[in-house]
């Protein structure tokens, strides 16, 4: 389950080239796209029960942060919130993963909370799954989404990190 705000729902891609879409077809697996638009923490964390936990998922990678910042909220409120998740999904059985979305000083500070959360809650990282997209204008639709082929460098990122995972999941069936 793919599980965060636009990013994750694809915004600026075309039909089944969002990345959760693409990373299904790499992996020859379901994959849930629990991803919304414009959505912070605090609104993912509202969502958790019912878009995510209510599926029973195996692994959830969790994007979001993004639209914290970009509304103002402190990297301390969007830290919390992410913690609350990560206990949350954990608690109901599932893996998780986190990826990171950062470029340059922006976001410095929730990126390096992130990466304390991660570590100490053993969620598999994923560093910075924009890095290299934004700002290439082949790669992008706007200034913050990718488009198509941005989608599939962020994609075969995340199954490369995943796919030990899931390997290890098939093999227990």
């Amino acid at each position: 389950m793919c599980f965060g705000n636009s990013i994750t729902y694809g915004l600026g891609a075309s039909p089944g080239h969002d990345y959760p879409s693409l990373l299904a077809k790499k992996l020859n697996l379901t994959v849930i796209n629990a991803g919304k638009s414009g959505d912070t923490t605090e609104g993912a964390l509202q969502r958790l029960q019912h878009d995510v936990l209510d599926k029973k998922p195996y692994l959830v990678i969790v994007e979001l942060g993004a639209n914290d910042y970009l509304k103002g909220i402190s990297a301390e409120a969007t830290l919390k919130n992410l913690e609350e998740i990560i206990k949350k999904i954990q608690q109901a059985g599932a893996m998780v993963a986190i990826t990171e979305i950062h470029t340059g000083f922006i976001m410095r500070k929730q990126a390096s909370g992130i990466r304390r959360l991660a570590k100490k809650y053993r969620c598999l990282f994923i560093p910075n799954i924009l890095e290299g997209i934004l700002g290439e204008g082949e790669l992008c639709s706007d200034a913050i989404h990718p488009n198509d082929k941005g989608y599939e460098i962020i994609a075969e990122r995340v199954y490369r990190a995943i796919k030990p995972l899931i390997a290890r999941r098939l093999s227990q069936r």
